[in-house]
């Protein structure tokens, strides 16, 4: 269990950093780019040259969305149409959850296989990325990764519907909100009079 709580602490830090990082460069980047027209600033804004900015944010929100996937598995925010599933019998829904989970299980996994073989490909070759020359398996590798870590948190959860028969879901939105506040109650709808 240590380990698994390693894993989401670190999961969770990584989704953080990379959004703090992304944000840093992006407001740096407008703020250097406003300071160029100021002439008595100008020559030492058009020195700092960010032109790096926009490729390093497009990898840091590559690797924060493979890897904010994986969380969302975990933490059951994901959309999820279940409408029909949900007036199915225990058994018949039991099984056809199951399949689903499966089904994410695989896909995650093949894209994992794929990602990996991918990054190994162009591991062998001298490719960069245009402005901060970083090698391109660096970028890539996020792939892997974060579909191996998404197809992980699937098992996680197939072993614990299995288990108690629960997925995990998030219920928090506005029409929620709207509920607390005592319009509705839940599998009520109002009928015009």
């Amino acid at each position: 269990m240590l380990a698994l709580k390693l894993l989401d602490r670190l999961e969770e830090t990584l989704i953080g950093a990379l959004m703090a990082v992304a944000t840093v460069v992006i407001f740096t980047s407008v703020v250097l780019r406003f300071l160029a027209s100021v002439p008595v600033v100008q020559d030492v804004a058009i020195r700092l040259n960010m032109t790096w900015a926009q490729e390093l944010c497009i990898f840091l929100f590559v690797w924060m969305a493979k890897f904010g996937a994986a969380y969302g598995v975990r933490a059951g925010v994901h959309v999820g149409v279940d409408v029909l599933i949900n007036r199915l019998a225990p058994r018949p829904r039991k099984i056809v959850v199951t399949l689903g989970l499966l089904g994410g299980v695989l896909f995650t996994g093949v894209v994992g296989t794929l990602g990996a073989i991918l990054v190994w490909e162009i591991g062998q070759t001298d490719q960069t990325s245009e402005d901060m020359e970083v090698p391109m398996w660096m970028v890539y590798l996020c792939v892997p990764l974060g579909s191996y870590l998404m197809c992980f948190r699937f098992l996680q959860v197939v072993a614990g519907f299995l288990r108690t028969g629960q997925v995990p879901h998030r219920h928090a939105g506005p029409m929620d909100s709207q509920q607390a506040g005592g319009d509705q109650t839940e599998g009520q709808t109002e009928r015009p009079t």
